[in-house]
């Protein structure tokens, strides 16, 4: 079956979006009666049955659900625009396959691009989690200033991964991450952070870290930091 989103399913008649009513009836051409799984976003995924198969808004009537439990762990993403608007896309929509539960877009003194539509942000989170079959939708903030978001948030763990000094040249995640927690890492745009913001960052209690000895794109750094932390949780 596919999956489809509606943030605020119920154990009750519901009606998929617009968009996903046209896909529904029009694309795979469900007829009433047909079985369809819907996901909250919010640990919950439904098993349904079209009633009205309307292209613009589909009856559908839940009569069976599934909790998820969330993980014992948290991953919050802080990562720079990238120059490219579609390598980031790309970041926002495997991260959300591999699991990470908040993405915070931060805008840094090498950013070249400053600009993010977030709806877009949100439709391509979407896409991802029905691809992927997820109960849990991330999180994905407006983005914010790299001092702002500094002064103003705190995790259990939290890392800043930079090359400056040589890739390498900082303890690799794996070894530095613990497990059955929340941990938030910052990852910097092309031309990486800054000296001053590497500095502003430990004052602030972030533990400069690394991802091995190759100097990696962006959307790299982020994917690998994602999985080491998901490799760390197994």
């Amino acid at each position: 079956m596919t999956l489809f989103y509606i943030e605020e399913a119920t154990n009750e008649l519901q009606y998929l979006p617009n968009e996903e009513s046209k896909h529904a009836v029009k694309v795979l051409r469900l007829q009433t009666g047909d079985l369809l799984s819907i996901t909250n976003g919010k640990g919950d995924i439904f098993t349904a049955r079209v009633g009205v198969p309307n292209q613009k808004k589909c009856e559908v009537h839940i009569f069976e659900q599934e909790h998820f439990e969330p993980n014992t762990h948290r991953i919050h993403m802080v990562v720079a625009p990238t120059k490219l608007n579609d390598r980031y896309e790309w970041m926002l929509e495997k991260m959300t396959e591999m699991g990470v539960d908040e993405i915070t877009p931060i805008i840094c003194q090498h950013s070249e691009r400053k600009v993010l539509k977030r709806d877009r942000m949100e439709r391509i989170i979407v896409s991802a989690v029905k691809q992927s079959w997820k109960a849990y939708k991330p999180v994905i903030n407006e983005p914010v200033k790299f001092t702002d978001f500094i002064n103003n948030h705190r995790f259990p763990q939290q890392f800043i991964a930079h090359c400056n000094g040589g890739c390498g040249s900082d303890a690799h995640l794996k070894t530095m991450a613990n497990p059955h927690t929340e941990v938030a890492i910052m990852i910097g745009p092309e031309g990486d952070f800054s000296e001053k913001e590497v500095a502003l960052a430990t004052d602030n209690h972030w533990i400069k870290t690394g991802l091995g000895s190759s100097r990696l794109r962006t959307e790299t750094a982020a994917l690998a930091a994602c999985f080491t932390l998901n490799l760390i949780n197994e």
